[in-house]
């Protein structure tokens, strides 16, 4: 039965080349699949493969050659940059493999940056939501503490908040447990799993460690630019009857 689902993101013919003066270096070549609401996606492959140009791609970093980036049933991929800028805002969160919390602010304040880009009304009210998403994760006695303060799986976990703070339908993370021990990349990858699973927001996960992808609802493994197998999506959720 084919899925009648809108798909958070969506691509279709993407091919990627980079080019410097005469030289042109093809780095996608024809990727096309379809993440849906609530999937938590691993993407493997190894160095070289295409990772981080696809992500940069899915998250309206960088521009594909070919090929439409669809964003919940809307064309991305040849909006401005004030329109990308906005879609990026508004519908997709960030996690990469450094936190990037600014040093002279606090856990709340770093978790609350990206709202102040909507204004300071928007900022305010989130502000309740966001403070109970930094108690869900253990991190409610510590919203006055400055980054320093932290440990490096607490500043991961802020940094998985921060990546909700404006209610975005898709996550991309970049390696996020690949600067932590292993205790405090299983609790920052068990977060962003039931995140995903709690709140219906979909997560693509680029990752090195075959243990975590294995744990992922489906796994896109990428090889030399070229998607190798997309996975089967997990399915939509009964309706209740």
């Amino acid at each position: 039965m084919a899925d009648t689902r809108t798909p958070v993101i969506e691509l279709a013919g993407i091919g990627k080349t980079y080019v410097s003066g005469d030289v042109q270096t093809p780095v996608l070549f024809d990727v096309g699949f379809r993440i849906y609401p609530g999937e938590f996606v691993a993407i493997v492959g190894g160095s070289g493969s295409g990772k981080t140009t696809l992500l940069n791609i899915m998250g309206l970093l960088d521009r594909p050659s070919t090929g439409k980036v669809m964003v919940e049933g809307r064309e991305v991929s040849n909006l401005d940059e004030q329109g990308r800028a906005e879609v990026r805002r508004d519908r997709l969160g960030f996690i990469f493999q450094f936190h990037y919390l600014l040093p002279e602010f606090t856990v709340i304040e770093n978790a609350l940056m990206p709202c102040r880009m909507k204004g300071p009304k928007y900022e305010a009210a989130e502000e309740p939501r966001m403070r109970a998403l930094l108690d869900l994760v253990g991190l409610g006695e510590k919203l006055r503490n400055r980054p320093s303060q932290l440990s490096g799986g607490q500043q991961q976990r802020v940094a998985v908040v921060r990546s909700l703070a404006n209610n975005p339908a898709l996550v991309l993370a970049d390696e996020p447990t690949g600067n932590l021990d292993s205790r405090s990349g299983r609790i920052v990858f068990d977060l962003m799993k039931s995140l995903s699973r709690e709140s219906g927001i979909a997560f693509v996960m680029v990752t090195h460690d075959d243990d975590f992808a294995l744990e992922a609802d489906r796994v896109i493994r990428i090889r030399d630019g070229r998607i190798e197998s997309p996975g089967t999506p997990r399915p939509a959720p009964a309706e209740a009857t």
